[in-house]
């Protein structure tokens, strides 16, 4: 066919001709019908209504154990842990050189006020005094010929004040040499034990060489640090138990309380001190002191039952009237071996001691005597 004569074929083409037209059609009314009567299922075939959920029940008081206390009176006491010190301590230096001729004590001995440590050789000091001496007599002899000479017009004045002077200085010279003979003795400046000792015989020592040291033990002193909170509890004169690492306990009197804290600790030097007969016991043993300081009243507790509250503070949780917890703060003023005292609890008390940590102040509890098993209802 001729170009020109193509059939216009535009609005020829039908859907109606198509086969799968009349098919596309049925399947649509079927779902239509399908979804309407979905939908309408819910008021031609009645469902089953949804069941409310039943209210829980209350939440059952949590068991708690607890104990009556009462509270007792107490010795107050500060206790606190240092070292003994000795109440005086000196090394001993030689005042002039020489040989040491002979030792009277050995170290670790006891010594008494002045008494004889070693000698050393005072042969040349004798020698010394010797001339010191005989020149004191001949300036004494030319002061007397001086002034008798004057007396008769003979000589001056000056000359006297001469003669005077040469006799004081060899009366000084005497005195000096005196003394260097009675330092060539070594002797103890107070009695005590001798801690150290380094003379020998037959060895040579310098002026100002240390050849000993002493110790004053008696008193003994026991220094320990105080907290400030504490310090005005303390006087002097107070009795105070002191007991050494050695196991003996002896008594003790506060002799010394510092007016200054240390800057680092801020605590207080305080010295009791010990009667230690014939220095028995050394300096530096470590010690335990309890010094009484009053009384007060209290309850004694296990410290197990103690808890912190919201701002950190120490304190133990009671039950009060309607079984309600409530957080006391508490005072540690006595701690023991098999339990610590504490103050800030009303005369009686109803403690908390098992399950205290499963409820806060406010909660009501189920209390029960502290001799009934709880743990188990507590865990739940």
């Amino acid at each position: 066919m001729p170009k020109d004569e193509l059939p216009d074929l535009n609005g020829q083409l039908k859907f109606e001709d198509d086969k799968g037209a009349g098919r596309s059609k049925w399947l649509a009314a079927l779902f239509a019908i399908v979804l309407v009567g979905w939908m309408g299922s819910g008021y031609i075939i009645p469902s089953h209504p949804v069941e409310e959920p039943a209210d829980e029940p209350a939440a059952r008081a949590i068991a708690v154990a607890v104990m009556t206390s009462t509270a007792q009176d107490i010795d107050l006491v500060l206790i606190s842990e240092g070292q003994s010190i000795p109440d005086r301590a000196t090394n001993i230096a030689a005042k002039v050189g020489g040989e040491v001729l002979s030792v009277s004590v050995g170290r670790g001995d006891l010594v008494a006020t002045g008494q004889e440590i070693g000698r050393l050789d005072a042969a040349t000091i004798e020698a010394q005094l010797v001339q010191a001496q005989t020149q004191l007599d001949q300036a004494t002899s030319d002061l007397e010929k001086s002034t008798s000479l004057q007396k008769s017009g003979i000589t001056t004045e000056d000359r006297v004040l001469q003669a005077r002077a040469a006799k004081a200085s060899a009366e000084a010279a005497v005195a000096a040499a005196q003394e260097q003979l009675t330092n060539t003795v070594i002797r103890a400046p107070f009695a005590g034990r001798l801690n150290d000792m380094t003379l020998d015989e037959g060895e040579f020592v310098n002026s100002g060489d240390v050849v000993a040291e002493v110790l004053d033990n008696n008193p003994l002193s026991i220094v320990v640090q105080v907290p400030q909170q504490a310090l005005s509890r303390l006087e002097k004169g107070q009795t105070a138990k002191v007991s050494f690492i050695t196991g003996e306990v002896r008594n003790g009197t506060v002799a010394f309380i510092g007016a200054n804290a240390d800057s680092q600790t801020r605590t207080f030097r305080v010295e009791v001190t010990v009667d230690n007969p014939d220095s028995e016991m050394p300096a530096g043993l470590s010690a335990r002191i309890a010094i009484p300081t009053g009384k007060a009243r209290g309850h004694f507790i296990s410290p197990a039952i103690l808890s912190l509250g919201t701002d950190g503070e120490l304190g133990i949780k009671t039950v009060t009237d309607g079984n309600v917890v409530e957080f006391a703060p508490v005072s540690i003023v006595r701690a023991q071996t098999d339990g610590i005292w504490v103050t800030g609890l009303p005369e009686t008390a109803e403690i908390i001691t098992v399950g205290q940590g499963f409820v806060n102040a406010g909660d009501t509890v189920d209390p029960r005597p502290a001799d009934t098993p709880v743990a188990t209802e507590v865990a739940q």
